[in-house]
Formats: C-alpha cells, structure tokens, sequence
C-alpha cells in the first residue's frame, strides 16, 4: 500500500488517534510530579491538546473536569460543578441575549449604514467606516455575527466601485499571460475594445445617467494597473472587517470570552480584587482599541492602496464616477430601512440603558449607584440580567390606548421585544460551557496546588524587567493564539501567569491584563479566529494576504498594548506598587499548600 494511502486513512481518524494516545503519552505525569499536582498537571494539559487539536468539540472538552477531577480526587463535584455557572457567565449570558434583540430587529445593520452615510465613499475613508462600525458593533455583539454581518455590506459596495470581482482577476493578468494566449492559439481580446457593461445594481444607483459609460480608451497595461489597485483595495475591505472586530471586542468585559476569563479568574485567586469591572476596564480598554484601530487602519489602508492624494483632492475621473455609484447604493440601502420604528426604537433604549448602568454602577472614581444597595450584593451580572429580562415582556409595537375602545381593531396577539425561543436559538451556549470549564480548571490548579508549583519553577524569568515582561507575555499569547481558540489559550495560561507576577513581586493585573488582550490578537492565520476563516472563505484572500497584513498587525497591537499598560494603565490600577489583596494570596497559598517542595519556593519571595 502507498505512503500517500496510508497516509490520508490516519488523517481520517486522527481525532480518534489523538482521543486514545494522548491521554496514554501524559501517563508519566501522574507518577513523576508530587500527587496531587501530579494529577491535576495531567487534565490540564490533556485539555490543552483536546482543545488546541479539536479531538473532541470545544464544549465537550469544557466539560471533562466534571468527571475527571473527581474521580481522579482534585476537587469534589459539588466543588466543580457550580463553577459552570458563576456570576461572569450571567453577564456574559446577559450580554449575548442583547446582541440577540439587536440582530432581530436589524439595528447594527442601520448602525452600519449610517456609519458608511457619514465617512464617504473614498476607499481609505471607507476602510476606516468599516473598522470603526465593526468595531464598535463587536462590543456588544459577537465578533463572528458583526463579521457575517458586515461583509455582504462590503461585496455589495465593492461591486458599485468596481463591478463584477472575476472580470476584476480577469483584467488583472498582464500583458505576458495575453502573449502566451497567442503563443498557445487562443485569439488576443484587447480589454479596451470592449464596452463596459454596468449590472443592474450599478444602473439602478446612477441617477441621471442611460446605464451606459464612455468606452474605455485606456491602454491594456493602464487597465491591468488600475484592476491591480482595484484588487488591492478589495482585498483591504474583506481583511479589515474580521481585524476590526478582534480589536472592538476587547474593548468591553462582554465583546469576547478572554476578557471574562479574567475577571472570573481575578475573582477565584483574588477574592479582594474589585478594581475590574465594566465600567474601569472599558475606561481602560477603549482608549487602547481607539489607538490600535487608528494604526491598524493606517497600515491596511497603505498596504492595500487606501492611502493617496485623492484623500485630500477631488478628481473628476473614472473612480470618482465610482465612488458616486457606490455613495448612492449606501444611501439607497440606508433609505429602504424607512423611518426607525418602535421597536428598533426601544431596543436602542434598552442597549443605551444596559451600557450606562453596567458603566455607572461602580466607576472607581466617582461612587456609582450600587452605594444605594448593601454593599457587594449588587453586581454587572446583577445589572445585565435585569435589563435583558425587560426584553421578554416589553412590547414590539406601540402600545394604543384607543385599542381598547375600538372593536374592529385587530385582536393579534401580543409581541415582545425578544421571544425566549429565539434568545435559545442565538445564543452560543457551548461558550458558556466554555467559559465555565475554564473557571473549574481555575480553581483545581489553585486548590491542588499545581499553579504554586510552576510559578516556582519559573522564579528565574524574576530578572528580566517587568515591561519587557509585558512584551514578551502578549507576543507569546498572540501568536500561540493563531492556533488555538483564544478562550482555552487564556484558560490554560492565566493561572500561570498569576502566579509569576506573585513570585516576581509584581502587580498580577500587569502580566494579566496584557495577556488577556493579547489572546484576541489573533490576525495571520484563516484558522486563528472565526471572524477571519468567515473573510478567508468569500474566495477572494489569499493565506500569504492575511499573513502580511497580519504580521505587522501582531507587532502593532504588542506596543499598543504596551504602551497602554506603561501609561494610563499604571494611573488607573496603580500598577507599580505590590497589591494588598495580593499579599493575601501568598498567605493563603502557603497555607493551604502542605507539599514541602511548592512552599519552599513561595517562601523566599515573601
């Protein structure tokens, strides 16, 4: 039999594979390491290649400590289970049904438009439309629905710029690809010679005009350029929209999973942290994804052609009846909404309600309007789940007093806002499964004792200094992130970088924050995010275009994030002094640790 046979028959059962050998290859683990550190090290790394491999699906990965930290005596169940559903995964819960009433009545598509309306039709300027509008939809939505959301919006205006995409390819092959067209007998068709047939959309957004252009007197080499560029600029279009919506999800707890991750995680080894919540990490956050937008929109737009004179001058030519077509599709999609109607209205209400609640509730510096209740019993996830309950009974349509009166008045029945079958059909529950099996591994890595260990082991990475630390921590994150899901990468990794900030003698938030951040930096790879396989699958980028782009984007949002922590970082969580509710941690770690070996390192640090 063929290597090549073979070969394909054991991809074809490499998840089987993997499921039966890696849990054999981890066995030494168990018997090598101290017990109980021993044993936990195993499911941890056995999770990591279940989730890094996708042997098994990321939900039924999540799942596993439910079984195997009990019976392999790590925690008890009823010390696992409730971890699955922990005040974090409220507001995240609260935070998806949300997005749900948003989506039903299409109001991040009206959102979307009026942005497009308002920055004009240059390609730069559009590029910088389509960032600021995804971005901005992806703090409250998922960054994978403002992705599909939005690239149907962008083939479509992209098509009034430039017309048909494969007649695009076609005039982009050079004038050696036409010789060996008649090298080979085929006839020589001369791209100018043919007139220039506008589709239908493309008549229909010509106001004043037959639906015919002048005939293109351009010469052949002048036509494949000027397609080249048009090329260059789709491609921008289709890359900056996933991009976009990575950086806008860190800039709210809800917009992705890592930034609950580390509140939940905050919240296990920190009891006495209460320097994160919505309101401080968005005053955090925003101002670092404004900055990373504006550079990441600055690089798309001069790699892919974006950035000329014609920001700053009008020109009369062929792209300015272009961009005149494509201004006038934009205004016609945004004028067959119609006028806003009440339930787009109230929806707009209520998410306006849930972001100024959720920011006021405890900004740190000023008191917010939690001070009314018993302290510490009102939370974000308190919030959330109250102003999404009002979607399930406030109704669709403006409610008529005369109805009552008027008997030929139609008796249909009664709408909310949001129906509960619909909240279950969009809402993804496998992140809340997710999310929750990152918290039980949370809290058997700290209760078996195996996250004081391996800070113990990493005492010597205490010379490098700490804001090179910084850099290192969210490179490292982001580009182990290409590969892996961005939720399991700071699952696995958090616990660990908590503990070297306690065995350096370092605020823990200032390797965690960056970390955390750093895990939705994922932009080289197709397979990196959803958001960029949905871009990669329209059939028009390439794997060598996300990788370019996608490098100097990496390096980009690294200093950002740098920058951010070294600056108002370090003002808002006064990073540069050692925490009183860490001291509490190195306390209780040596005294519920009882193996000799995890406390005498813990020990010299104190």
């Amino acid at each position: 039999m063929k290597i090549s046979v073979v070969s394909n028959k054991l991809w074809c059962i490499h998840k089987q594979l993997i499921l039966l050998l890696v849990p054999l290859l981890l066995l030494p683990l168990l018997f090598t390491l101290p017990e109980k550190e021993g044993k936990c090290l195993y499911v941890v790394v056995l999770m990591a290649m279940f989730w890094c491999t996708e042997a098994l699906p990321l939900a039924v990965t999540a799942m596993l400590p439910v079984c195997l930290f009990p019976t392999l005596g790590i925690l008890p169940s009823k010390r696992v289970c409730p971890q699955y559903f922990l005040e974090t995964n409220f507001l995240f819960l609260s935070g998806l049904v949300m997005a749900s009433s948003i989506e039903e009545w299409g109001l991040h598509r009206r959102i979307a438009l009026k942005v497009l309306t308002i920055v004009g039709v240059k390609p730069a300027w559009l590029i910088m439309g389509m960032m600021l509008t995804s971005s901005f939809l992806s703090m409250w939505l998922s960054n994978t629905a403002t992705t599909a959301m939005m690239l149907p919006i962008a083939n479509a205006i992209l098509e009034s710029l430039f017309g048909d995409l494969e007649t695009l390819k076609e005039k982009c092959r050079s004038t050696e690809d036409l010789e060996s067209d008649i090298i080979n007998g085929q006839p020589s068709v001369k791209l100018h010679s043919l007139p220039s047939v506008p589709s239908e959309k493309q008549i229909l957004s010509m106001d004043g005009t037959d639906g015919t252009e002048p005939s293109d007197t351009r010469t052949s080499e002048e036509i494949r350029l000027e397609s080249k560029y048009q090329l260059k600029v789709w491609k921008g279009f289709l890359i900056c929209i996933p991009y976009a919506a990575s950086i806008g999800g860190t800039a709210t707890l809800t917009g992705t999973a890592p930034n609950l991750i580390l509140i939940g995680q905050l919240k296990s080894y920190f009891p006495d942290c209460d320097l994160l919540n919505f309101g401080s990490w968005f005053a955090f956050a925003f101002p670092l994804m404004l900055l990373f937008l504006f550079l990441g929109w600055i690089w798309i737009a001069f790699l892919h052609g974006g950035l000329n004179s014609r920001l700053c001058f009008t020109r009369h030519d062929r792209r300015a009846q272009a961009e005149v077509r494509a201004q006038a599709l934009i205004l016609d999609d945004y004028r067959k909404l119609g006028p806003i109607n009440f339930a787009e209205g109230s929806i707009a209400f209520f998410f306006v309600l849930f972001a100024v609640l959720l920011f006021t509730r405890d900004p740190k510096f000023i008191p917010g309007w939690s001070v009314l209740f018993k302290k510490g019993y009102v939370s974000d996830a308190v919030t959330g789940v109250i102003i999404v309950s009002m979607l399930f009974f406030f109704p669709s349509q403006k409610p008529s007093l005369s109805w009552w009166f008027d008997p030929q008045a139609s008796n249909t029945p009664y709408v909310p806002l949001l129906s509960w079958k619909k909240a279950q059909d969009t809402v993804p529950w496998n992140i809340i499964l997710l999310l929750g099996g990152g918290f039980a591994m949370a809290k058997a890595c700290e209760e078996s004792g195996l996250a004081t260990w391996i800070g113990g082991h990493l005492q010597p990475l205490a010379e490098v200094p700490p804001a090179a630390a910084v850099m290192l921590i969210t490179a490292f994150l982001a580009c182990f992130t290409e590969f892996a899901s961005n939720t399991a990468t700071i699952i696995i990794f958090l616990p660990v970088i908590a503990e070297l900030a306690i065995h350096v003698s370092v605020n823990p938030l200032y390797f965690m924050i960056p970390a955390t951040i750093g895990c939705s930096y994922a932009f080289m790879l197709p397979v990196s995010t959803p958001p960029n396989s949905i871009a990669f699958a329209s059939g028009h980028l390439m794997v060598k275009d996300m990788v370019k782009t996608g490098v100097v984007m990496n390096i980009l949002g690294i200093l950002s994030v740098t920058l951010a922590m070294n600056t108002w970082g370090v003002a808002m969580f006064d990073l540069n002094t050692y925490p009183e509710w860490a001291h509490h941690m190195n306390k209780s770690a040596v005294v519920t640790d009882v193996h000799p070996s995890a406390i005498l390192p813990l020990n010299a640090t104190l």
